[in-house]
């Protein structure tokens, strides 16, 4: 478990921060021990119905990077561009 805590709208239904909270999993996978892109993707794509503007998920994900290290962004943009395979960031 992390010391950290995942940034979440208050105003989200507990479906909704269930869906945000797997996209945190998700990029911790990313970065710690890989994840399959098109699993990596759908999760993704699902946060994009929650968090719709580009705003709102910049700032979540500055948020997200400021406690965990992680970057939202680096691992979205590197899974659009591999489309397939195991996706791993970081060293």
């Amino acid at each position: 478990m992390k010391d950290y805590q995942y940034p979440l709208d208050l105003d989200w239904t507990t479906d909704e921060m269930v869906v945000v909270t797997n996209m945190w999993t998700a990029v911790e996978k990313v970065y710690e021990t890989g994840l399959e892109t098109t699993t990596f993707l759908n999760i993704y794509k699902q946060f994009k119905e929650v968090v719709k503007s580009i705003g709102e998920e910049k700032r979540l994900g500055n948020e997200f990077e400021r406690v965990s290290g992680y970057s939202l962004y680096r691992a979205v943009q590197q899974a659009k561009k591999q489309e397939t395979g195991k996706l791993k960031m970081g060293s």
